[in-house]
């Protein structure tokens, strides 16, 4: 569906329409919809409860790295038509990296129960670290493209859609601003692993279901971005709100051993709490600074 979205129905090179975005964020949607029930009929009704809770649970988390994408943007100046590219294959890396975080994390909670502290320890930390505002992405000192910097030469400006190009004068091979935006977005999606995947893990240890719930959260991300990129703003309290999201399932985990919270109180409690910091969000607008 990704390669579909990309290739087939919207030309590359292009940039995406608000509109045209919005319906393929739905199409996502709907097959996730679709998805749970085929699990329900499939796996029962605990595994098809698990999959939407895991699924509401990244998909409300990764609403935070479209804040992200939106700064590495903007600080790289990325042409809006060259950010499709970016986004699609910044998915296809994130599908890769996220089966690894989770084969590695259902394994280590399966051999050695302590972890299940450190995972939730983290996810409290994040957490606050998040509602403090110092959860934060600075571009300028990702060491990683302070690195790529220094090994390979990078062109003043971006080449269309390519991520290398050949020197005409000495024929060396460099890099385009495009490789280095793909590389931090790569990076920082690492780091909201970090996050997501002990959150979900939280809820099941059904590597099946961990795995196909970020898949579904992950392939809507990027028409989500081009949704909404004009409308984050808009949500000034959201960040509180997966804050507390993070914390909360942070104490689930601490807990888990003493207390069993139900699968559905959780999804009841991730969704309040979301469309609470939205409402707050709506009611609230920031001040214009005229």
């Amino acid at each position: 569906m990704l390669v579909l979205d990309l290739r087939v129905f919207n030309r590359p090179g292009k940039a995406a329409s608000s509109r045209g975005a919005l319906g393929w964020s739905g199409m996502y949607v709907a097959l996730a919809a679709v998805f749970a029930v085929i699990v329900y009929f499939w796996q029962g009704h605990q595994a098809a409860l698990e999959f939407v809770t895991g699924y509401v649970l990244e998909l409300s988390l990764s609403v935070d790295n479209l804040f992200v994408f939106l700064v590495i943007f903007n600080y790289f100046s990325v042409p809006e038509a060259q950010q499709r590219r970016v986004l699609f294959w910044g998915v296809i890396g994130a599908l890769l990296m996220r089966g690894i975080f989770i084969g590695a994390g259902v394994g280590l909670l399966s051999r050695f129960h302590w972890v299940l502290y450190v995972f939730g320890g983290l996810l409290v930390i994040s957490g606050v670290r998040l509602m403090m505002g110092t959860h934060q992405v600075n571009p300028a000192k990702n060491p990683l493209v302070r690195a790529l910097r220094k090994i390979i030469p990078v062109t003043p400006d971006f080449v269309g859609g390519k991520f290398f190009v050949r020197n005409k004068k000495d024929l060396r091979i460099c890099a385009t601003p495009l490789l280095l935006v793909l590389v931090l977005i790569e990076t920082t999606d690492v780091l909201f692993a970090v996050d997501s995947i002990p959150a979900i893990l939280a809820i099941t240890l059904n590597a099946f279901i961990v795995y196909t719930s970020n898949v579904f959260a992950i392939l809507g991300l990027r028409s989500m971005y081009f949704a909404v990129s004009g409308l984050m703003k808009v949500f000034r309290f959201l960040h509180y709100g997966l804050a507390l999201v993070l914390i909360l399932v942070g104490a689930k985990m601490l807990a888990a051993d003493y207390y069993k919270v139900p699968i559905a109180a959780t999804l009841c409690v991730v969704a309040a709490v979301l469309a609470m910091s939205i409402a707050v969000s709506v009611a609230y607008p920031a001040k214009s600074a005229g």
